[in-house]
């Protein structure tokens, strides 16, 4: 685990003194720069200053990330966006808007060169975000990744537990590598509300801003406001990692409860790969987002006898010194996290110093230990379920059985399972309750974020779950539709339909890049039995008409693309009866028409 080298991984020397160079900008928001060989180039972004540049609003200054931009940061099956600083989004998307940072990256994608975004301080978020633009714009299901890197210096947090959920979902965190300092006050900035530290923000903004240098001078003898500053955010983040820690270990404490129903906890966490920069100068690599958050806390406590001013106006330089502090050539990776040893008698003698040189307290690393083992049972739950793969593919075999007998007979697939006349419609039911909860349970394990960020995006899941939701969706509206009795109450699609397929919809459309609703076909019936009881309760064909001409179109393309059988048109079946009761002069004239007369 230790005793890999920085330098031969990355010019990780090179890249922090670019970010720092960027940071004396004046006329641009951002720095260019190409190595000699010309296969490299670097783009280093600007700090802000002032409080509007890190707060808008309070009090954490939190919105949703703009989907269109970043169509990857959300929970797909969840469907909930990301929630991200909009302070630093809004300059992002100001920067993207006003300058040539578009044409730079299309640039260097074109002539297939790997592109480095870096950033320090406040600079750093915009990299984060022009680095995932950047791949979310470039994502392309069928090709390779771009060749890219982001290496922030001392960045503050950007997003919330989703947006780390969904770069883990699409295997980018290993494209971030975030270099913080022990004591460094700004990557825990942002656990505390605007209100607790708005006096004393402005100040320190000012100290930390490179081009006022006779501020500091002035800064160095106002201990109190640097103190009280350092203590009010690390309270704030006693508060939040405590309260995860309780999550993590499960904890049944009426208290946890209590503290996020009362006091309103910081959205923002940690994401991709932390580099921890020790006093000594060592460097400690963790990707556990959970655990990061623990050592963003534990990490920065005071040693025993230091004065609390003293740790303070540390915590300041600590956050300028990242040229000098980056010295170490080792890396001690922190990755077996629930075997961490709790005492300074630890087995293992490179990861026990590691953790001495970051003041690791036995709390600490039980802490540490709980977000380890909680990753091991998100996998062993994902484990659980791959073991009831073959299970599903038996069932989904023996409806497919199913339905080519149905064909057989020339009886559709979707009538004959409503009918319910044959003892062949019952064992296909029962095969549907089967698949119904192993699929269930799935989606609850989803809901509450119990299996690894990584599932979501695995393609074997996404395809047997795409011949799920299209094999066994169609019986699930036809047992809907035959026990409806008031048709008042239908609509299956906006108060029946289970999540079961709308996640495994969502996985299907997100890995193609299609847009939303783009594979409705599963839910061809429900859309049939809906027109066909708008158009029995003497409705006029002309209010229905557009939607009838779009769900012929979309028929037609379904059958084309073979996701949808011909038994949609056997003589009799739910669709060609209602089909035969719009006006004559539809009928003649509709693309549907060849496939019935087939």
């Amino acid at each position: 685990m230790a005793g890999t080298t920085l330098e031969e991984v990355i010019g990780m020397k090179k890249i922090c003194s670019l970010a720092f160079k960027a940071l004396r900008l004046t006329d641009k928001p951002y720095h260019v720069e190409e190595t000699r060989s010309s296969s490299e180039i670097f783009i280093s972004f600007q700090g802000s200053w002032s409080v509007n540049e890190w707060f808008a609003g309070n009090p954490f200054g939190e919105t949703k990330i703009d989907l269109q931009l970043f169509p990857s940061l959300r929970s797909i099956g969840n469907d909930e966006a990301a929630l991200v600083n909009e302070a630093f989004l809004n300059k992002f998307k100001a920067i993207l808007g006003s300058s040539s940072l578009e044409n730079e990256v299309q640039k260097a994608v074109t002539n297939k060169k790997k592109i480095v975004f870096t950033g320090h301080s406040s600079g750093a978020p915009i990299a984060i975000l022009a680095a995932l633009w950047a791949l979310d714009k470039y994502r392309n299901p069928n090709t390779s990744q771009i060749p890219l890197l982001c290496v922030t210096f001392g960045s503050p947090l950007v997003g919330d537990r989703i947006f780390s959920h969904a770069m883990r979902r699409e295997k980018w965190s290993d494209y971030f590598i975030n270099f913080v300092t022990r004591y460094d006050i700004v990557p825990r900035i942002l656990l505390a509300p605007l209100s607790s530290i708005q006096q004393n923000l402005e100040p320190i903004l000012q100290f930390l801003n490179p081009q006022s240098q006779n501020f500091k001078n002035e800064f160095i003898g106002r201990s109190n406001e640097t103190w009280n500053f350092y203590f009010t955010v690390m309270k704030n983040a006693a508060t939040i990692t405590s309260h995860a820690a309780c999550n993590l270990m499960h904890s049944t404490n009426l208290l946890v409860e209590t503290i996020s129903n009362f006091i309103e906890l910081s959205p923002y966490r940690p994401f991709g790969t932390y580099i921890f920069i020790t006093e000594n100068s060592k460097l400690i690599l963790l990707k556990n987002p959970d655990a990061v958050l623990q050592l963003l806390f534990y990490s920065s406590q005071l040693s025993n006898g230091a004065e609390g001013a003293q740790v303070a106006y540390r915590s300041l330089q600590n956050h300028l010194s990242y040229e000098t502090e980056l010295q170490g050539s080792n890396v001690v990776y922190l990755d077996q996290l629930e075997k961490l040893p709790l005492s300074t008698e630890g087995s293992d003698g490179s990861i026990n110093t590691a953790l001495n040189d970051l003041g690791m307290s036995t709390r600490a690393r039980l802490c540490l230990r709980a977000a380890g083992e909680l990753e091991m049972q998100k996998t062993r739950n994902q484990d659980k379920i791959d073991k009831r793969i073959n299970d599903v593919e038996k069932a989904l075999s023996d409806l497919k059985d199913y339905k080519e007998v149905c064909e057989g007979k020339k009886v559709g697939y979707y009538d004959a399972f409503k009918l319910q006349n044959d003892e062949k419609d019952f064992r296909s039911n029962v095969r549907r309750l089967e698949l119904a909860g192993i699929w269930d349970e799935i989606v609850e394990m989803l809901k509450r974020y119990e299996l690894p960020d990584e599932f979501e995006g695995r393609k074997g899941w996404i395809e047997i779950g795409t011949k799920f939701r299209r094999l066994v969706e169609p019986l699930d509206i036809s047992n809907y539709y035959r026990h409806l009795k008031n048709e008042d109450t239908g609509a299956y699609m906006k108060k029946a339909r289970p999540k079961r397929y709308r996640y495994t919809q969502r996985w299907l459309e997100h890995a193609g890049r299609m847009p939303t609703g783009a594979c409705s076909e599963s839910t061809f019936w429900a859309e049939v039995e809906e027109l066909s009881i708008k158009t029995n309760n003497n409705r006029l064909f002309e209010d229905v008409k557009k939607d009838v001409v779009q769900l012929e179109k979309e028929l037609e393309k379904w059958i084309h693309d073979k996701v949808l059988s011909k038994d949609v048109f056997v003589k009799g079946s739910t669709f060609v009866k209602w089909w035969k009761t719009l006006p004559p002069q539809h009928q003649s004239g509709s693309c549907i028409k060849r496939f019935i007369e087939y």
